[in-house]
Formats: structure tokens, C-alpha cells, sequence
């Protein structure tokens, strides 16, 4: 028999959460069960937080109805039926303070998203399933500029997040070299974020550049990084995953909850605390309240400066060797080809990249 509702209060407003007992993380060794009101009163609790995260962009959100449970899967393309999937619409009966934005696919197709302007939005989402929330990094007034350089540092097999960590370290020092501020966070998962507020006067092809930039003068500097796209040839290091500065790719927002056992969040933090974590589960649905409370938020000065590309499309300058983009993306100009390089012959690709019959 489920739960009656119950309600909580976001700044003012009131929000139904329907049933708040359902169990959507069971418990594990080191945590308790958490239900679908702990998940909402959790991101209350970090409210300021991921509010800074999320305020005036378009969110994809990423639901899961019926909990993280063994078995359950998320969906990943259309017609794929699943308990969790990603919502890049509005969600049908969204209260009249669920305020929206267009955004334009690669597709070209467009669609209304979720655009966060108050917290009792960010309960909403929560109540209906939403676990993590996934920003584009462009603004409300303008989401073909974004305001947000995004690097992604992605263990690969035979690497972990010690790795990501010392890369990490890494790449702060290149930052301090051009004279740019960066801002990291925990993954959530085993990975490092480290983000930056630039200004919003480039494209998204500009500032995927930008990111393959970053990623090769870091290779220089660590052997242990990669920008190779095809993961054969990724070996035992940490990828910088470029591509998730192209438009409609997304990253989990500072505060999430990931859909992993225990409720790990992707933790904000200061570089010095970043360098000293060796499990970043510690940070959790249960615990990030807490630090949250004590500390307040690792990124509250991200908005104070808006840095400048011109530094890292410099870069990209001295060497504009283009690299390959997600694989539901039309052909882009300069693309190489689309196959693995084991398997692909010579014969078949002309120099454009371009497949020959």
C-alpha cells in the first residue's frame, strides 16, 4: 500500500511529494535506505547550492521512477523503454512556476527543457523522479553562447579516482600558467569536474575546441592523459572527455545525486580539500548536508569572473587538427572518420573523412 502524500516547503512554496516512503536507494554496508522525500529534503538541504548550479538553464532530467535498484536500467535512446530515463522535454502537468526554455538540438529539432529559477522547481523535478539534474552550460537569454568551459576528467580502465585526482592537480597548474580560474568537483562517481565560468561570446564549436586545447597541453605535461576519442586506443589513463562541451551533451550539475549505490553527490570543493580525497564516496545524500551546512558551497565565487577563451583557442590555433564528435551528431566539418582505427582501411576514406563506395 503506498504512502499518503506529504508536503514540504521550498522557499515559500508548497510542493506535494507523492509517495514520500517509496525506497529509491536501498540501504548498503555503510548507508542507510533513502526514500523519495529524503532525496527531496536533501536537495533542499542544498538548496543554495544547486540552485548557483542550475539558476537560468535549460536542465535535461535524469528520472529514475522507481528507484536505483538491481536490474534497473537507463534508457538510452528513443523507443527504449526503462524505469529511468532522461526527460529533455518539460515533464506533462508541471506546476505554472516551472518556468521553461527552447533549446535547438544537432538535429536542428527543438524542444521546451525545465529552466530552474527557484528551488521549489528543483523539488518538484525531485518529486518526480528526477536523481540527477543535467545543465546545458549556456543561460535562459542566450543557450547558443555558453557561459561554461566544462573538463571532464574520466578515468579509463586500469585507472582510478586517485588518478583523476592527480591529473586534476595537474590541470590546475595549467590553469594558473593562462591565467584562468577554475572551480572542481567530485564526479560522483570516479571521475574529477573542474569547471569554469567564461564569457558568453563563443559558439559551442569554439568552446569544444577550447577543451580539446586544454586536453592536449595537458597530455604534454602528464603521460597519464589522453584525448585519443576511440577508446582502443585511450589505454591505462585518465581521457578528457572534450566532447562534452558540444551542444545537447551534459554534465551531472555540482550537487546531483548519482544512481549509485549509497547516493554519492558530485561534491563541489576547494583544490587543496580536492587533492586530500581518496573515496569520494564519502560525499552522499546523507552527508553533503552536513558539510554543506558547516562549510556552504566550494563554488559560491564561480560567478564572480568570467574568464576569456582567447588563451586556449590560441592554442588550438597551433594545432586545429579536429577530433570526432559524439556519434548521433550529423558529419561535422573536418570530422575524421567515423570508425575505429582497427578496422579502418585506408581505401575506403577520402581526405575529408568522407566514406568512398
Amino acid at each position: 500500500m503506498a504512502s499518503p502524500a506529504t508536503e514540504v516547503e521550498a522557499d515559500g512554496r508548497t510542493v506535494r511529494v507523492s509517495s514520500p516512503d517509496r525506497v529509491i536507494y536501498p540501504a548498503t554496508d555503510t548507508t542507510p535506505a533513502a526514500t523519495k522525500l529524503d532525496v527531496v529534503e536533501y536537495y533542499l538541504a542544498v538548496g543554495e547550492g544547486i540552485l548557483r548550479a542550475l539558476r537560468d538553464r535549460p536542465v535535461a532530467l535524469e528520472r529514475w521512477t522507481s528507484g536505483v535498484h538491481p536490474g534497473i536500467r537507463l534508457a538510452t535512446g528513443r523507443g527504449d523503454r526503462s524505469d529511468a530515463f532522461y526527460s529533455k522535454r518539460v515533464p506533462q502537468g508541471a506546476p505554472e512556476y516551472v518556468e521553461t526554455t527552447q533549446v535547438t538540438f544537432p538535429s536542428g529539432r527543438t524542444a521546451s527543457e525545465v529552466c530552474t529559477t527557484e528551488l521549489a522547481t528543483v523539488a518538484w523535478c525531485a518529486q518526480m523522479g528526477t536523481i540527477t539534474f543535467h545543465p546545458w552550460p549556456t543561460r535562459r537569454d542566450d543557450n547558443d553562447h555558453p557561459d561554461e568551459l566544462r573538463i571532464d576528467l574520466d578515468p579509463q580502465p586500469g585507472t582510478d579516482f586517485a588518478d583523476a585526482v592527480r591529473v586534476a592537480g595537474v590541470a590546475r597548474g595549467l590553469l594558473d600558467d593562462l591565467g584562468l580560474v577554475g572551480f572542481p568537483k567530485t564526479s560522483g562517481n570516479r571521475g574529477v569536474h573542474v569547471y569554469l565560468r567564461i564569457e558568453p561570446r563563443w559558439e559551442f564549436v569554439d568552446v569544444r575546441h577550447a577543451a580539446i586545447a586544454f586536453g592536449r597541453e595537458l597530455e604534454k605535461r602528464d603521460p597519464g592523459v589522453t584525448t585519443k576519442w576511440w577508446k582502443e586506443e585511450r589505454g591505462e589513463r585518465v581521457f578528457v572527455d572534450f566532447n562534452q562541451n558540444s551542444r545537447d551533451r551534459t554534465i551531472a550539475s555540482a550537487y546531483s545525486l548519482r544512481p549509485l549505490p549509497g547516493a554519492p553527490v558530485s561534491m563541489p570543493l576547494s583544490w587543496d580539500e580536492l587533492a586530500e580525497v581518496r573515496d569520494p564516496r564519502v560525499f552522499n545524500l546523507f552527508t553533503a548536508p552536513g558539510r554543506f551546512a558547516e562549510h556552504g558551497d566550494a563554488m559560491a565565487a564561480i560567478d564572480d569572473r568570467a574568464c576569456s577563451l582567447e588563451p586556449l583557442l590560441a592554442l588550438w590555433e597551433e594545432q586545429p587538427t579536429e577530433l570526432n564528435y559524439p556519434p548521433d551528431y550529423p558529419k561535422m566539418a573536418g570530422e575524421p572518420p567515423r570508425v575505429q582505427p582497427s578496422k579502418k582501411v585506408a581505401a575506403h576514406w577520402d581526405e575529408d573523412g568522407a566514406r568512398v563506395d
